[in-house]
């Protein structure tokens, strides 16, 4: 088999199973392990994908700091926004997880809604200022990164809560290894957070799609809906169609 024709068939693997794992791909080639873990290498430094300890894992979108991204506000992300917003009634009790996108919807938010928003980020609650909305700010460790709090007592003031709908922000979504992030601790809070909640929405712009980060937070199944903007291929969806995922479009 020729090199050009072995990184096709990892970059295939790596859409469909989430990751390779060099001795069992040189098994079923009948290729020494040296000559794919070299292929893997090449294949990182082309930027293809992302090496990791005995293997490769699907690259994950380069994520600046917080205090960048949020001053990017994508068509997308306002579109997005206005969908997730246009979900939550009256008298619901929603958890906004943090993250640009989800600021999209407590800015799209009606300022004279009655309903309860739970948040562990100071950047969500500040956003809600002018609301009518009641907020309930939750309170722990400060991930600077992503400017939502994590640890202990975050986990417990969570568990005392039960929220209608959870809006989960992600940096990577694959078929295989589900929805992840960079943060062990907050990929732990994110999945604390889903199983406090009857309802699960991930809000994804497409760079997201078909990527992996090194900490999984739920698999696919476990959510209730994607959201994603309208003008992404209906190719870039099938896999997620195929694993019954209810898709919005906005």
């Amino acid at each position: 088999m020729l090199t050009s024709q072995r990184k096709a068939l990892i970059l295939d693997r790596l859409r469909q199973d989430g990751q390779v794992i060099a001795k069992v791909l040189a098994d079923e080639l009948g290729l020494s392990e040296d000559t794919i873990r070299r292929d893997l290498r090449e294949m990182a430094t082309e930027k293809l994908l992302k090496r990791v300890h005995g293997g490769a894992l699907p690259l994950s979108p380069e994520l600046p700091d917080f205090s960048a991204r949020q001053a990017v506000s994508s068509d997308a992300k306002r579109r997005l926004g206005a969908y997730a917003a246009n979900m939550i009634q009256t008298g619901q009790t929603v958890f906004l997880d943090g993250g640009t996108t989800n600021a999209e919807i407590a800015r799209q938010l009606p300022k004279n809604l009655a309903v309860t928003i739970v948040t562990h980020s100071p950047t969500i609650a500040g956003e809600l200022e002018h609301h009518a909305a009641e907020v309930i700010l939750i309170g722990g460790k400060l991930y600077k990164h992503s400017m939502v709090v994590t640890g202990a007592a975050a986990m417990a003031a969570i568990a005392s809560i039960r929220t209608d709908i959870f809006f989960l922000g992600v940096t990577a979504i694959h078929p295989a290894r589900g929805f992840s992030t960079g943060d062990f601790e907050e990929a732990a809070i994110k999945r604390h957070i889903a199983q406090c909640s009857a309802e699960t929405y991930v809000l994804a712009t497409a760079e997201k799609l078909d990527a992996a980060s090194p900490c999984q937070i739920l698999p696919m199944a476990s959510v209730s809906g994607l959201i994603v903007p309208s003008d992404i291929p209906e190719e870039s969806l099938t896999p997620y169609r195929d694993m019954d995922v209810p898709i919005f479009l906005a």
